[in-house]
Order: structure tokens, then sequence, then C-alpha cells
């Protein structure tokens, strides 16, 4: 059977990252697959929030946990997160976040082993619509979770003293999906709407940094990054204001740390559940402050985030068999095709 005549298929890898519970396609949205004449096969995952009998029980083929390099060329590999830093080739084509189009941290090492392997990348930040909008994000979840998540909204506002009154937060991106899911959050934990001072690109248009900023107890950074921007906050602004800083907790749900324009480079590491925060280097005299720059905050609502996510993403996967003629995956792969030339330069190949 020729490629052409080959059954449409996905393989659902394995999620690597430490703590990654979301998946990109949930038993519900492999069902619909299934329906529509796919095979989806799934590798075994005891870290997935979905067990492996849910796959199953709708028709999916469990195959061995991190098993899809052996899987055979023609089969799409779909997953969330990077995969492990490796120079080994990449044959097959990917559906995931590779977290390399911006030039981040060894953003061409990563796409080289697409060229040397002779694979493809469909990078779902880059996945958009006619009108330019991202097709699937996690933007909301990410930023109700970047203050916290449900579980967490009673904890918070014992924290607080039973209520979150007397608060102030400040969230940039406020009209986006990450945004308003931040403002949801405070609003749960008792902030009045003159507390939550909601900003997007109007209030930023006049470049920073922004002295509001340092007069708020709590900042959300919920913005998506595309060009180089002035910077949001600086070290010298922050040692500038002294003891009369208010601010104390930066949470930089877009976390692009490793971005050459990111907007807030007051830190330089991405930090874990295990170690949510990172102090930034502040006089001592002057009150503490910290950010919070977890790169996967959904996963704190991994069913909820993943359910969707992966509904959002299901039309575009079911035109997949006829991308070369979907603008949505030919849009994608010819930005790949730009960013491989890129990365090619850039390594001498």
């Amino acid at each position: 059977m020729s490629q052409q005549q080959q059954k449409p298929s996905f393989w659902l890898r394995c999620e690597k990252k430490e703590f990654e519970r979301r998946a990109a396609l949930t038993p519900t949205t492999a069902k619909t697959l299934i329906d529509a004449g796919f095979d989806v096969l799934v590798e075994r995952d005891e870290q997935r929030i979905f067990d492996d009998k849910e796959y199953e029980a709708v028709g999916c083929k469990i195959v061995d946990h991190n098993s899809w390099p052996s899987a055979p060329a023609h089969i799409p590999i779909i997953g969330l997160k990077e995969l492990p830093v490796s120079t080994d080739p990449l044959p097959h084509t990917h559906i995931q976040f590779a977290h390399c189009y911006k030039q981040q941290g060894g953003w061409s090492s990563v796409l080289a082993r697409f060229y040397k392997g002779g694979g493809t990348l469909y990078d779902l930040e880059f996945l958009n619509d006619e009108k330019g909008r991202r097709v699937a994000a996690f933007g909301y979840h990410a930023g109700f979770a970047g203050a916290a998540a449900d579980a967490m909204v009673n904890a918070v506002k014992e924290k607080l003293g039973g209520s979150g009154k007397g608060v102030k937060a400040l969230v940039i991106g406020a009209l986006g999906r990450c945004g308003r899911g931040a403002v949801d959050l405070f609003k749960k934990i008792g902030l009045n709407d003159e507390d939550i001072l909601k900003w997007d690109m109007a209030e930023t248009a006049k470049g920073g940094p922004f002295q509001e900023i340092l007069d708020v107890d709590i900042f959300v950074n919920c913005i998506y990054l595309s060009s180089p921007i002035p910077h949001f906050l600086t070290l010298e602004q922050i040692n500038a204001a002294g003891k009369s800083r208010r601010l104390s907790v930066v949470v930089d749900v877009s976390c692009d740390t490793t971005n050459p324009h990111n907007p807030i480079p007051i830190y330089n590491i991405n930090t874990t559940f295990s170690n949510p925060t990172v102090a930034v280097p502040v006089n001592p005299e002057n009150p503490p402050l910290s950010v919070i720059s977890i790169d996967h905050l959904p996963t704190l609502l991994p069913r909820e985030a993943s359910e969707q996510f992966s509904a959002d993403l299901l039309p575009s996967l079911l035109r997949f068999p006829n991308r070369e003629n979907e603008r949505v995956w030919a849009d994608a792969e010819k930005l790949f095709q730009q960013r491989l030339g890129e990365a090619v330069k850039a390594e001498g190949l």
C-alpha cells in the first residue's frame, strides 16, 4: 500500500517533561478521529492524566512507552512539550510545541535534528486560522493557573486572611485567553474590579518600563511575544524604587525566559513545580521580590486543559491528511521551512 493509500494515523507520544500530565489527544478526541477513519496509537504513560485504559476503551492501539522513534516513518507523532535534548536525527513528522522559532536557547540545534533526519515540524504555537488567530492554545488555563488553580482558591483566600481584598494586581495581555484566565482567578479569590488593572496593547503602546507595575502586589505577564518590544520591568527600575516598591511577585506566564527579546529581563531560569519561585537579585535592604516562571502551568489543571485544547485542535487534525491544501497546515509547513533555512545557516550545515 502506498503512503497516499495508507490509513491516516496519529501516534500520541508520552511526555518526558517532569510533572507534565496533559495530552494533545484525549480519549474524547481520539474517538472522534477513529470514527472518522483514523488509526490512533497511544504510548503507555503513567504520568498522563488520562489512563491508558481510557484510550483503549475508545479503540486506540496501546503501544510501548517512548517507542515513537521506531514508529513507521509515515505516521505523524503528536505531543505537547519539546523533546528531550538530543542530536539524534528526526525523520518523522512531529506536531508539538518546539519553542525554537523565536531564537530561544538551543533553537538551531533543535531544528538541525529535522534537517539531518528529513522530518517536518508543525509547531502547535504557529497553527493559525485565516484571521491569524491560533487554532488551539492553553492560554486560559495557563493564566488561571498562573496565580493558582481551582483546588487552591480556598487556600489562597486563607493565606490572604479570608479574602483577596486589599491586594492589587496588574495583568498585561488581559484581553487574551491567558489574561482572561488570570483575571478570573483574581476575582475568585476576592479581588474587586478596581483592584485588578487589566492592560493590553493599548495600555502598553507608550512603551515601558512601567512604574505602574511597581505599584501593585502581583504582576502577571500574559502577552504573546511576536516581535521586540520595550522592557516592561528592569532590575535598574526595581533597585531605583528602593523601599517604596509595592510589587512582591511577578508571574511570567509567557515564560520567554531564553528569548533575546524577553520584556521582563529580571530573571534567567524557568522555575518548576517543586521549586516554583526564583528570587530577583534586589538590594537586601529592600523588600524581596520573587518570580514564578513555570513554562507548563496548565498542567495544574491537566484534564480540563487537555480537553479544551484537544477539542480546539480537532478540526485541524481531521483535515491533516489533506494538509497540502489546508491553509493552517500549509502555512505552518512554510514557516518551518523558513526557520529550518535559518538554522542550517546558524549551524553551518
